[in-house]
């Protein structure tokens, strides 16, 4: 992810990284990466954990309104933070090759807990 010219531009690196990883190392990167950018007393990510990781990110130049608006894209409860959930879930819409092969990765982790 970088900013040019106002706006986010993302580079997905995540097909890469699943093809590398597989299915287990990709969401324990998914789960570290939550952990990173989460409020460590609330257990999520809060528009303030949010925004305190961005320079961390390489988003430095991210406005308050960029930042909110990231929230209320990906928090599918309506809470106004994000939980590791919707933190993944965010991440896998942001990728579209991952979106693309998301049944294959569902039809992989649920072999793997039967």
């Amino acid at each position: 992810m970088s900013s040019q010219g106002g706006g986010i531009v993302f580079e997905d690196f995540f097909p890469a990284m699943f093809e590398r990883l597989g299915t287990e190392g990709f969401m324990k990167e998914l789960c570290k990466g939550f952990s990173l950018l989460m409020d460590e007393e609330k257990g999520v990510i809060t528009f303030e954990s949010l925004k305190s990781s961005a320079a961390l990110l390489g988003l430095q130049e991210m406005t308050d309104e960029e930042i909110t608006c990231m929230l209320k894209e990906a928090d599918l409860d309506g809470d106004g933070t994000l939980n590791e959930m919707e933190f993944c879930t965010l991440m896998f819409r942001l990728s579209p090759d991952l979106m693309d092969s998301s049944k294959e990765l569902l039809e992989e982790a649920l072999a793997d807990d039967v």
